[in-house]
């Protein structure tokens, strides 16, 4: 028999595992840095502040999107990236952090 609190658990450690799987690349953490330290910002904005090119900054803003980290608001021709959950940025400057320290 399953404890209903065990299973709760399980399951936010699922979603907290997805959500490291989705940070696990240096161009989203930067996406994350910039949207941050920036605001809201355009594809070509990101691709000048990262020196990434379009498509894979388009490719890394749908894998954000679609965790429901960032969103995307359109204006004019454009769509603008903001951060949706800034706990995201938390967890992005700790382990950022905690790398630092460690090669101290």
């Amino acid at each position: 028999m399953h404890d209903c609190a065990v299973d709760r658990d399980h399951d936010a450690v699922e979603r907290g595992a997805e959500l490291l799987k989705v940070l696990g690349s240096p161009v989203r953490l930067g996406v994350i840095l910039a949207l941050e330290e920036h605001g809201e910002q355009c594809v070509h904005e990101l691709t000048d502040l990262l020196e990434v090119n379009q498509p894979l900054i388009s490719q890394h803003l749908r894998v954000l999107r679609s965790a429901n980290l960032i969103v995307g608001r359109r204006e004019g021709k454009e769509v603008r990236y903001s951060i949706a959950d800034h706990h995201v940025t938390h967890i992005v400057r700790a382990a950022i952090s905690h790398a630092e320290e460690a090669i101290s």
